[in-house]
């Protein structure tokens, strides 16, 4: 199945990038020849492996138990020593939400 240029465009609107004249007749036939290298994968018959849906397979995250760390953090004071500006007992920092200034 061939891309057109009109699937190519919408590819690239979908990934923000503006492609006009040339480039959009270069792009469409470059993705053109990556899809057709693909073919050869899509022609093995292979009914004894089953699909996987990680390529690591069994992968899965290793946590550690949360423990407690009684003694070995900063005392507040220290903690807050070089922060820009404190507030109760807090770091305090600009606004990232728009309206409603610093809290």
């Amino acid at each position: 199945m061939a891309l057109t240029q009109t699937d190519v465009r919408g590819i690239a609107d979908y990934a923000r990038i503006a492609l006009e004249g040339d480039e959009l007749e270069q792009m469409t036939a470059y993705l053109n020849d990556a899809v057709d290298m693909l073919a050869p994968v899509l022609d093995y018959d292979l009914p004894d492996v089953e699909p996987t849906f990680h390529p690591i397979g069994d992968l899965a995250n290793v946590m550690r138990e949360d423990e407690e760390l009684a003694g070995r953090g900063l005392p507040l004071d220290v903690a807050l020593s070089n922060a820009g500006s404190v507030r109760d007992r807090s770091f305090r920092v600009p606004s990232i939400l728009g309206e409603g200034g610093d809290r």
